[in-house]
């Protein structure tokens, strides 16, 4: 099943013709502007019908026509207070970028990216192979109220009161969640017909928990490579931030040695940290508690391969929160003047 795609997001046209079109199964222009046509055949590799000229016309544009379109797509994402550090670094997610967050096995990943888009409160589509549904929704319930996840179970079961307050705290999220797995590129497609269709606009954020949870791409490189050229493909179509997580590898020395560091870009499985706009790596030291958080990738600001610089944020896996690392200053000390024999020989006198 296809999914029209307006040449950028917000169109007013956008959201109305691609439900027509989607029923009609054909293409659907925008006042006349040109459309990308994104399939599920065309991300998979298989042929697909020749272009017309006003397809072919999204993407040959004059570098002023490219900015007029394009300015609203690269502004940066709301930012959240808890991740001062990690903009001070020089850290600047875009609207309409492909995001990578990369780390071992058992480090935050998905808590750190469930955080953001719940803190930037922006339309969000997220695919959840890795978390189950009760898990994800309980994460976020424990965000929203400050209580433990065990403390939202125990409150699910025992239902009434205790079961209708964590239902209201999430009545103000703007997270649709699909738990699929594994992810399809079909479903991709049917989930985001569904969302236009209830929403009439895309979403402004895409979540994919994990890259390896897509159809095929558990391990074959060259299907990983093909998910993240989709994964860029809807991105440029939709306008949205798409934010990927993937896997570090647990093996290498650097893993054995140093396994609360966050590894560095050659460390990414597959390398597929070079493709993305911005890939970021994580850590997390279980003793601290301390997220360390390295721009490894970063097409439009500064970045790090190596990861050993890096931001530091405190994470509360309790309640899938985090916060900002309290900075202690020492206190200023009176200067104490030193004893000395004499003193008393003074006193006397």
């Amino acid at each position: 099943m296809g999914v029209e795609a307006g040449h950028r997001y917000g169109h007013p046209q956008a959201g109305s013709g691609l439900r027509g079109a989607a029923r009609r199964g054909r293409p659907v222009g925008c006042r006349g502007c040109p459309v990308l046509r994104l399939t599920s055949a065309g991300r998979r590799g298989r042929p697909r019908a020749a272009p017309s000229p006003s397809a072919i016309g999204v993407h040959i544009l004059t570098p002023g026509r490219s900015l007029a379109l394009h300015s609203e797509s690269g502004r940066e994402l709301p930012r959240v207070e808890a991740f001062s550090d990690l903009y001070s670094i020089g850290c600047h997610p875009r609207h309409g970028e492909v995001v990578m967050i990369a780390g071992r096995s058992g480090t935050q990943k998905s808590g750190f990216a469930l955080f953001w888009v719940a803190q930037m409160n922006l339309p969000t589509l997220y695919f959840s192979a890795d978390m189950s549904a009760f898990t994800a929704s309980s994460r976020l319930a424990s965000m929203a109220t400050g209580d433990t996840t065990e403390m939202v179970e125990a409150g699910m079961a025992a239902g009434d009161r205790y079961r209708e307050t964590y239902v209201n705290a999430l009545r103000g999220s703007r997270i649709t969640f699909s738990f699929g797995s594994p992810i399809t590129w079909r479903a991709v497609d049917e989930e985001l017909e569904a969302y236009v269709e209830l929403w009439d606009a895309y979403p402004e954020v895409f979540v994919f928990d994990n890259l390896m949870d897509f159809e095929n791409a558990e391990s074959d490189y060259t299907e990983q490579m093909a998910v993240m050229s989709g994964l860029t493909e809807l991105a440029r179509a939709t306008g949205a931030t798409v934010i990927v997580l993937h896997h570090a590898s647990d093996k290498s020395w650097e893993a054995k040695s140093d396994p609360w560091a966050p590894p560095s870009r050659d460390q990414v499985k597959g390398g597929l940290s070079e493709k993305p706009e911005l890939s970021l790596s994580v850590a997390l030291d279980p003793t601290s508690m301390e997220f360390k958080t390295a721009v490894i990738k970063q097409r439009m600001g500064a970045c790090d391969p190596t990861a050993k610089r890096y931001a530091t944020l405190r994470c509360h896996p309790e309640v899938t929160r985090f916060s900002k690392v309290e900075r202690l200053t020492p206190l200023a000390r009176t200067p104490v003047p030193q004893w000395s024999p004499l003193d008393a020989m003074k006193k006397a006198a």
